[in-house]
């Protein structure tokens, strides 16, 4: 069993329907509308509800911070990287994946799972060692974006790019000794982002994997940044392009072949 603390995390578990609930506990003594959606998304969904002290919540979860409800739930089931190249659905667009390189902080791991989610990322690689678990912490910090990113861990990440690269995925590393610019890629392809470790960045053998190094200029004093924000400006760079080559394709295809135009809808007013 897992535990899942936190409004967010617990609503988003409900809400993707991919963990299996064995109970809620709820603080008996905490009443407003976040809490009452929690309760009555788990009563829809006939799972059991416990109602405790907030001592007894803050036990469970191990810290203060469960706004008022802590979820016991069973141990989440990563997928394969088979999985990732499959996907979920017959999509035919390009995919658009990241790969961690031993992030360590569990708090950049919710970080970048949540940016991951939130720029229409396909699929995360970790590794089994050398990162940071999938714990609470990264659940939360992740506003309980975790629960819905497809998540595949891999026992030797070099071996999952070569694999990818086999599947005609590019490997593009962020790194600061990159020679090319983030914003002047083509993230238009099947691409894989892969991100390193805080301070160290890129372990070697991953770097020499890469096809492409990048790098984000900076200009003020500090020479880069963390990489859960590194991250979030190549990934939402990357959605940027694909959105815009969507746009541009869908007006192409509305020049290319006209459609007859639809009747007028009728117009209504204030009381209609």
């Amino acid at each position: 069993m897992e535990i899942l603390y936190g409004l967010h995390p617990v609503e988003e578990a409900l809400r993707s329907g991919n963990r299996r609930f064995d109970h809620v506990c709820v603080a008996r003594d905490r009443h407003d509308q976040r809490l009452q959606r929690v309760i009555d998304a788990c009563r829809e969904n006939s799972i059991r509800l416990r109602f405790e002290p907030k001592e007894e919540l803050t036990r469970l979860a191990h810290t203060a911070a469960h706004q008022g409800v802590v979820a016991i739930v069973r141990t989440r089931e990563f997928l394969d990287l088979e999985d990732l190249l499959t996907g979920p659905d017959s999509n035919p667009a390009p995919r658009l994946l990241l790969a961690l390189d031993g992030i360590e902080d569990p708090q950049n791991l919710g970080a970048l799972l949540r940016t991951a989610d939130a720029s229409g990322v396909d699929g995360v690689l970790i590794t089994e060692r050398r990162t940071a678990p999938l714990s609470p912490v990264a659940v939360k910090a992740s506003a309980g974006a975790a629960e819905h990113v497809r998540i595949a861990r891999v026992v030797n990440l070099v071996r999952a790019l070569e694999q990818l690269k086999e599947n005609n995925i590019w490997c593009v590393g962020l790194d600061e000794r990159g020679t090319t610019s983030y914003d002047q890629y083509d993230f238009t392809s099947n691409t894989v982002i892969v991100l390193g470790r805080e301070g160290d960045g890129l372990h070697d053998l991953v770097r020499r994997t890469c096809d492409h190094l990048l790098r984000i200029p900076m200009a003020g004093a500090v020479s880069s940044l963390n990489v859960s924000a590194a991250g979030a400006v190549v990934m939402f760079e990357a959605a940027r392009q694909r959105r815009a080559q969507a746009q541009a394709q869908t007006q192409s295809q509305a020049h290319a072949e006209p459609v007859a135009a639809a009747p007028p809808k009728k117009q209504k007013g204030l009381g209609s």
